[in-house]
């Protein structure tokens, strides 16, 4: 009997001993905190926050959940993993944290990742805006302290998080000139790679004062090339991965000996977490690559012919230039389906003919399938017009179908198309061989060009030099076409002289520069 009596003395004392006493066991036994009980447990925090700990919990009366605007505790309450959970832990410090250690100022990080801030005035403690009405409760694995209002953490964006770092002024203040800031501070969710300020001191001197001076340009472009649309975490990262751009280009990510590169910007600071996404701090301005209408056709594994072609006329420098301008392309197929021996005769004198077609070719402008409409007619870098036809939805440009249309390039558009256009050749002069007679010199050419006809009679011919957009610079005709013609007005870069006789027109490449 002595035995069982110090058996059950011993179970019980173990019973007492081993009993715990959480921060949640206070707030379910609080009759204030109902609705704190009743979200802790919604947002399955309850046995979390009756582990180990330690926990500081300010717990906020069910007067003031109360307080909330109407329907706000319904909506949270109604997705508890959510809004719910994120406001549940900004009321919770990983750390036993008594109201002795308190003072003025004081800022702590909460389990939700974000900062409270503690105030005192006249003795009274606020924790943000809600005031600490009982202190001290302790519990075995921490303490809670009562407030009467409910803390709702900041909204942080991506935005924020570059205007607040010490280290991207410079990036904070571009966001600001492109007007970039509320698109930083939408939804989302985004991912920032952001640039240091060293980053952008490192730019080539004058580059970001001239960025700065066309904010809604260039700097725009630049910035957007740093932005993907989607949370990216840095284990979300693998080595040859290739990612799209809000500027619609492609970034690539490298991984070498642990290190994670954003095309060649390293990245030295990962994962710093946003509201509507997260950031990537980096070493170097990324710089979108230049895609041009050359590029384009480069690239395309259909358009093999009209690549070797456009290299063959000398035509690739020209298109990679500023334009804009709108190519219609013809697929490999669209040459291969011309008149057997037509592209080697071509080929074989590109300046001539081929010139001529490949110019037919392109507007100097960029021109969208948007903009095009049934019976329009167009001039071409050619000289002569091209026509377009919409017929059941289908487009036609002269006789060819459009087949891929807007395909964009940073210095205009290109259309795809099954035909070759075939404009008005100067085949009487051609067949002679007569317009191969005609010369300038010198070219290139600074203050004047002449021209040399070698005998070929060109009385009733007028001479234009075109810019590459089609505008005439410079008109001669009749007497004046074997005069010298003043080129020195003319900016640095290649023109188009068109030859125009009796309904022919013949075109030759001329290059200005100092």
């Amino acid at each position: 009997m002595k035995k069982i009596t110090h058996l059950i003395l011993f179970l019980l004392t173990t019973c007492f001993l081993t009993a715990q006493n959480t921060v949640v066991d206070i707030i379910v036994n609080s009759p204030d905190h109902e609705t704190l009980e009743a979200a802790v447990i919604a947002a399955d925090l309850a046995t979390t926050l009756s582990g180990p700990g330690p926990f500081t919990v300010f717990a906020p009366t069910d007067d003031a959940f109360d307080a909330l605007p109407a329907g706000t505790l319904d909506a949270l309450l109604a997705d508890p993993s959510g809004p719910l959970t994120d406001i549940l832990l900004y009321h919770v410090l990983g750390a036993e944290v008594m109201s002795g250690d308190l003072s003025d100022g004081q800022m702590a990080t909460t389990l939700n990742g974000k900062d409270i801030t503690v105030k005192i005035e006249n003795g009274n403690v606020f924790i943000n805006n809600a005031q600490v009405t009982v202190v001290d409760i302790p519990a075995d694995n921490g303490v809670v302290h009562v407030i009467n209002a409910v803390l709702i953490p900041p909204v942080i964006t991506i935005a924020d998080i570059v205007i607040n770092s010490p280290d991207h002024e410079t990036l904070e203040a571009a966001v600001i000139a492109a007007d970039l800031v509320s698109t930083l501070s939408g939804d989302g969710p985004l991912t920032l790679f952001a640039p240091t300020d060293a980053a952008f001191d490192a730019l080539p001197a004058g580059t970001l004062d001239a960025l700065l001076a066309d904010p809604s340009g260039d700097l725009t472009d630049i910035l957007l090339y740093h932005v993907l649309i989607g949370e990216v975490k840095s284990t979300d990262l693998t080595d040859g991965q290739v990612a799209t751009t809000v500027n619609g280009k492609d970034i690539t990510i490298s991984i070498e000996n642990g290190n994670v590169f954003i095309n060649d910007a390293q990245v030295t600071v990962a994962d710093i977490p946003a509201d509507n996404g997260v950031v990537h701090v980096i070493d170097a301005v990324l710089l979108p690559p230049t895609v041009t209408v050359v590029d384009i056709i480069v690239n395309s594994s259909d358009h093999e012919t009209l690549e070797a072609a456009v290299i063959a006329a000398d035509l690739a420098g020209t298109l990679s230039g500023e334009g804009p301008f709108t190519v219609f392309a013809p697929t490999d197929a669209a040459f291969d389906a011309l008149p057997a021996g037509t592209l080697d005769n071509l080929l074989a004198d590109p300046s001539g003919d081929l010139t001529d077609i490949l110019l037919y070719h392109v507007l100097g402008a960029e021109v969208l399938s948007t903009d095009l409409s049934d019976g329009q007619m167009a001039a071409t870098l050619n000289g002569q017009d091209i026509t377009v036809s919409i017929d059941n939805g289908n487009v036609f440009i002269n006789n060819a179908q459009v087949t891929v249309v807007d395909i964009p390039a940073d210095n205009g558009v290109v259309h795809v198309i099954d035909a070759v256009l075939i404009p008005e050749l100067s085949s009487t002069y051609e067949t002679n061989g007569d317009f191969a007679k005609i010369k300038i010199f010198p070219n290139p050419a600074r203050d004047f060009v002449q021209i040399s006809t070698d005998g070929l009679d060109l009385t009733n011919a007028t001479i234009n030099i075109l810019s590459m957009d089609g505008k005439i610079q410079t008109q001669v005709s009749n007497e004046n076409i074997l005069s010298p013609i003043d080129v020195g007005l003319l900016s640095n870069g290649v023109y188009l002289v068109q030859f125009i006789t009796d309904g022919m027109s013949y075109v030759k490449k001329l290059t200005v520069q100092d």
